[in-house]
């Protein structure tokens, strides 16, 4: 995904190897190396920096969404038990109701 922005790998930094002169390595040779590096390692940042801001972004997401979860769990539960419970107030409404019903046909 972000090879494309990566010069070097870690292998290529082993293995890099030096020319030496006679007062040792060619210190222009030496220093583009070293520049690579820089700019790698500053790419690497950039795309750490980038994946945690990205990663914080998603956890808070997702943490929003598991409370709006639980809410919603919540608000059914409560749907659910308001529609099962039966009061007292209920059950003698119905017991009147019948009792109409029954002496209304009697009558």
């Amino acid at each position: 995904m972000y090879n494309d922005k990566i010069a070097l790998t870690m292998q290529d930094i082993l293995d890099k190897d030096f020319k030496i002169d006679a007062r040792g390595y060619r210190m222009q040779e030496v220093d583009q190396f070293l520049d690579i590096i820089i700019r790698d390692y500053n790419e690497y940042n950039n795309i750490i920096k980038r994946l945690s801001q990205e990663n914080k972004t998603l956890n808070d997401e997702n943490d929003s969404l598991k409370q709006e979860v639980r809410s919603l769990k919540s608000s059914i539960e409560t749907v659910k038990g308001g529609e099962k419970e039966i009061t007292n107030v209920d059950l003698l409404r119905r017991i009147s109701q019948l009792e109409k019903v029954i002496l209304g046909h009697e009558q």
